[in-house]
């Protein structure tokens, strides 16, 4: 008996040390650093740096509004080329009349007013559909595209827009392929390719992992998505094994590069995000600034 007790209080003790852990961890910026080549980049952009964000969940309960607030901070001292944002800045279904719109957009004002160009693309959840069973919301979409522009964010939904040069310097364009939500049934990659100048250089930015597997092979040599949260709660060493894998109706490509997904000579990074769903927890799964250095070169 006493040897089962001692299995049970190092169990107990276990769980209780995850458990802790899982609060706090939402509170731990993970830096992940990349280089990048791509493809024709123009040369003002060579050895810039973009940032990624994703899935701020504003209004989620024990929201993680401080996260935001000192990435935001981080950022600004940062001065990067550009900052893409790839959805989900709110959380509730909520409706147009909620004010999680404009407390989403207040925290991204430091970025633009420091004279950082701010994209980004909508998620589900800016519809109101934390899943694909519920309706879809359009006032709260345009309610919160309406905040984000109003403090400067340029939003993107099945367009391309040619990115501000660096420095304002005299360059070449390298362009933003911004894709609508996929769960919210606004996902068209071939609307917005159909913008671009052909082999213009250019960044892919999503929220849904899957609307990655719409691009043609080598339409999207660097593309960016969201949603995941990495699992949000996920075990060590086992990607397949975390909560949002269980609940997601989808295969879940929790974060990081993805290998064997999409088209040919596509390549896809998912960022693990800052907020999170039904739980303010996070294990495992620490909130993501991705930091992204672009070099010339071959995809």
């Amino acid at each position: 008996m006493k040897v089962i007790k001692r299995v049970l209080l190092v169990l107990l003790s276990i769980f209780a040390l995850l458990l802790a852990w899982s609060l706090a961890e939402p509170y731990v910026i993970e830096e992940e650093t990349l280089s990048v080549p791509l493809a024709n980049l123009p040369e003002a952009w060579e050895g810039e740096r973009i940032v990624v964000l994703a899935d701020f969940q504003v209004g989620m309960w024990w929201g993680n509004t401080w996260t935001i607030e000192r990435i935001v901070n981080r950022i600004t001292e940062d001065q990067p080329g550009a900052v893409l944002i790839a959805g989900d800045f709110v959380y509730h279904p909520g409706t147009s009349e909620s004010n999680e719109s404009r407390k989403a957009a207040e925290l991204l004002r430091p970025l633009v007013d420091a004279g950082v160009p701010v994209y980004a693309v909508l998620g589900n959840h800016d519809y109101g559909m934390p899943t694909a069973k519920a309706q879809k919301d359009e006032a709260l979409a345009e309610d919160v595209r309406t905040a984000l522009e109003g403090v400067g964010v340029r939003v993107l939904q099945n367009e391309a827009a040619a990115l501000e040069p660096p420095n304002g310097s005299a360059s070449s364009p390298l362009y933003l392929v911004g894709i609508g939500p996929h769960i919210a049934d606004e996902s068209d990659p071939e609307a917005a390719l159909s913008q671009l100048p052909e082999d213009a250089p250019r960044l892919a930015l999503m929220h849904h992992p899957a609307s990655f597997t719409q691009f043609p092979a080598g339409t999207a040599p660097l593309a960016f998505g969201a949603h995941t949260h990495g699992g949000q709660l996920s075990l060590p060493f086992t990607p397949d094994w975390s909560y949002m894998a269980l609940i997601e109706e989808d295969t879940v490509h929790a974060d990081g590069w993805v290998n064997n997904y999409g088209a040919a000579n596509n390549r896809l990074y998912i960022n693990r995000g800052i907020g999170f769903s039904v739980i303010p927890m996070r294990l495992n799964a620490a909130p993501e600034l991705t930091l992204v250095t672009l070099e010339r070169g071959t995809n």
